[in-house]
């Protein structure tokens, strides 16, 4: 079995997941609040990079810094444009204290960022203030899932260059705590304003977007995800590879468990398949002008 990816057991990370996603939040919410406001909100996601995850390079005054969760070192690391930097030792904590140690570090640098403390997109949200429920660690699961990251990334980028219309960058949501990228047929959606705010602007053009994310709600298990919105007549019934990939009716979301790409002898190629796919089906469903959008159906000069 292939090394590169590695086994992402829920039963086994579970609480540090949990944890994790907390921790990433209370970051994330740095981000929001400082981040130039790019549609879609691009602008707040962290990237993938070669120790862990790390957010845009922020704005501040005269002395823009970046926060990277390093998960070869486990330690966060706040790094300031003028040279300065602190890190936290990613170890058990509870999300209060790990809430209250970012804020300390930031105010000890001069840099005063007020947020709203309570996370998003998750059921019965706890204030970072109040939440002693989450402070799990294990560095050796915290490690594999940033390995399971890089070993996903190159796949969605190489789908990316293949695709010449408005696309996002491959990059990681802290709110759903997946990896995404998002294609656009570059017409407007129709208006859902009941779904809020968020929604509206996440999902103001005709999207399909392919994802990972570790499981949770009705999908326990590590899993790809494709979806479209809105999502063309026919979509659930279209004929999608690889064997192992099936259309949930809750999620209204084609998903491919990561355990079945990681078994494959071709994992990347696995993974390609799903994602060319389902792509393919909802593109021609929803009469994108895909001869305009794709590199390879393009007349090169």
């Amino acid at each position: 079995m292939n090394e590169n990816w590695p086994e992402l057991p829920l039963d086994k990370w579970r609480a540090t997941y949990a944890t994790l996603h907390m921790w990433t939040q209370v970051v994330g919410k740095i981000c929001l609040k400082l981040a130039p406001p790019t549609n879609h909100y691009w602008g707040i996601a962290f990237q993938v990079d070669a120790r862990g995850l790390s957010t845009p390079l922020l704005p501040y005054e005269d002395r823009p810094f970046a926060i990277r969760f390093n998960f070869v070192d486990h330690r966060l690391e706040i790094l300031c444009s003028d040279g300065g930097s602190r890190t936290i030792p990613l170890e058990p904590m509870t999300v209060a204290e790990f809430y209250r140690r970012v804020r300390r570090e930031l105010e000890e640098m001069g840099i005063q960022v007020k947020i709203w403390p309570v996370p998003v997109e998750v059921p019965d949200p706890i204030r970072f203030t109040e939440d002693t429920v989450h402070h799990d660690y294990d560095p050796v699961y915290a490690h594999a899932f940033w390995r399971v990251l890089v070993a996903i990334k190159p796949v969605f980028e190489d789908f990316r260059c293949e695709f010449v219309g408005k696309c996002s960058p491959v990059h990681f949501f802290w709110g759903s705590f997946d990896l995404a990228v998002t294609r656009f047929s570059g017409r407007a959606a129709p208006s859902r304003p009941e779904m809020g705010a968020m929604y509206a602007e996440a999902y103001s053009h005709e999207v399909i977007s392919h994802g990972f994310w570790p499981g949770s709600g009705p999908v326990q298990d590590a899993a790809f995800y494709a979806y479209s919105v809105p999502a063309p007549a026919g979509f659930a019934k279209a004929s999608i590879k690889p064997p192992a990939a099936y259309f949930h009716e809750e999620l209204q979301e084609f998903i491919l468990p990561y355990e079945a790409v990681r078994a494959a002898s071709n994992p990347e190629g696995e993974l390609r398949s799903f994602m060319e796919t389902t792509y393919a089906a909802a593109a021609d469903l929803a009469h994108w002008s895909r001869t305009e959008l794709e590199k390879h159906r393009h007349k090169m000069p």
